[in-house]
């Protein structure tokens, strides 16, 4: 099979991280970049990624950047204006080397924006814990310091990738509901767009049903992406994207002061916070609200107006609901009030079958609600790309997406997904991305209730939050 080669590569390319996720975009590096093999070093700390990068004469600098040695370590492998930094780690923080990158005027891309180690669990403010805050810093950063080389945040399956499906799914919704469906040029003519097709809202909706035959052991979390990452989002308040047509405000409910406003978070761990939401595959589901940067990010940018009160905001949330196993692995850790000892990634290999079918549930419109996404097996990945799940793919190939973008658009300042060319990105992911559908469904929150159980709803508004919240 022949790949497209998108560009040249001059320079150092430094892969900061090397877990399920660095693994994965190795080889789609390797494929679709002209580089020299001799200038790419992986820097991560771990053992056993050492002995994998040995095996296959990689460069590898086994070490573990922190707040004290990040400038030193990557001054000393960086050329100015040269190469690429390609942060797959978790516990650094992405702001401090993004700022560093960009001082040495050379691309970066991350998939989250990651703190230094110890601020998941150690910080005691939650609203300094959630992920609103966390962007706000960046976006403080970009706005303090417009234009520069090219700096993509968080750029990876989602956050990332559903960005681009929400101006898909707006497009063909408009075509579907005979709209105008040219594309905007800006911002204000995305959510203008939104705006005027009804939508209230947006879930990430994610059904995972990977699964191997091995029975999942006591005291071990498995997940088919990187644990650390899972538990560390997992422990942040849940939050989301407040959209305009909420009638409600949660009890636990609170409001940021400062910023973009477009957001509020809960007082209760994202990771058992529970959605009613929809995807093709099971129909109605539980889905946990897990806090993610594109919950935000989305709700600010199709934003007409600004602040606390404007025109129009789509409420935006993911609505994840993990394989089963690491569905056990939570209720097993927030049950015994500690991590578990062990930590398992399911390998491609041991995968004996499931997708993972990821999208986004645009809904309040006159169709209901579409939901528009990947669907990819771990059979299909397995033939499209080496060391990885379905998972993993959907991000790898996201964060390949966003380097051809910024090498393409080098001097684009600090980006985020939202305000990429989503159709050049797409372009570039959907090969490694199985079917990509777009569904319609009649379904709403208010469907399937257990009537022997009456709940404080809204019957009113169907998509309100009050009533995709699970009591």
């Amino acid at each position: 099979m022949s790949h497209p080669v998108y560009a040249r590569i001059d320079g150092p390319i430094l892969m900061i991280g090397f877990g399920s996720i660095g693994k994965g975009t190795l080889p789609l590096i390797q494929r679709h970049f002209d580089y020299d093999a001799d200038k790419l070093t992986v820097i991560e700390p771990s053992a056993e990624a050492a002995l994998f990068l040995k095996q296959h004469r990689i460069a590898h600098r086994q070490v573990a950047l922190t707040c004290d040695n990040y400038r030193e370590i990557l001054g000393e492998m960086l050329e100015p204006g040269r190469g690429f930094v390609v942060n797959l780690s978790v516990d650094t923080s992405s702001l401090d080397l993004m700022k560093f990158c960009r001082e040495l005027r050379v691309p970066y891309i991350d998939t989250v924006v990651e703190p230094w180690a110890g601020f998941y669990f150690e910080t005691s403010d939650n609203a300094q814990r959630t992920n609103y805050a966390l962007r706000q810093a960046v976006r403080d950063e970009k706005a303090a310091n417009p234009g520069g080389s090219t700096a993509v945040s968080c750029c990876g399956a989602n956050p990332g990738m559903v960005s681009w499906f929400v101006k898909e799914a707006l497009l063909t919704l408009a075509r579907d509901t005979g709209q105008d469906a040219t594309v905007p040029s800006n911002s204000a003519g995305w959510a203008r767009l939104m705006q005027g097709l009804g939508v209230q809202g947006i879930h990430i909706a994610e059904r995972d049903t990977q699964a191997r035959l091995k029975p999942r052991p006591r005291d071990v979390f498995v997940n088919t992406w990187s644990v650390e990452g899972f538990i560390a989002e997992g422990f942040q308040p849940a939050e989301l994207g407040w959209g305009t047509h909420e009638p409600w405000f949660p009890e636990n409910g609170y409001r940021h002061e400062t910023g973009c406003q477009a957001g509020i978070w809960l007082d209760r761990p994202g990771a058992i916070t529970r959605v009613h939401t929809w995807c093709p595959t099971p129909g109605p589901q539980f889905g946990f609200l897990v806090t993610h940067n594109e919950a935000i990010s989305i709700a600010d940018y199709y934003t007409v107006g600004a602040g606390a009160s404007p025109e129009f905001r789509p409420t935006c949330h993911y609505a994840y609901h993990p394989c089963d196993d690491a569905v056990l692995s939570l209720h097993e850790m927030f049950g015994a009030g500690r991590q578990q000892s062990k930590h398992e990634i399911l390998d491609v290999d041991e995968i004996v079958g499931g997708i993972d079918e990821l999208g986004v549930l645009l809904y309040g419109h006159a169709r209901n609600a579409l939901w528009f996404g990947s669907r990819l097996s771990n059979a299909e990945t397995r033939d499209l790309a080496p060391f990885q799940n379905a998972t993993g793919l959907q991000v790898t190939s996201a964060v390949l997406a966003g380097m051809v973008w910024a090498l393409e658009n080098p001097d684009a300042g600090i980006v985020e997904t939202d305000e990429m060319d989503h159709a050049r990105c797409l372009e570039v992911q959907r090969p490694y991305l199985g079917p990509v559908e777009a569904h319609y469904t009649d379904w709403t929150p208010l469907q399937d209730r257990w009537e022997h159980f009456p709940e404080d709803i809204d019957p009113t508004m169907p998509w309100a939050f009050r009533n995709v919240l699970a009591t």
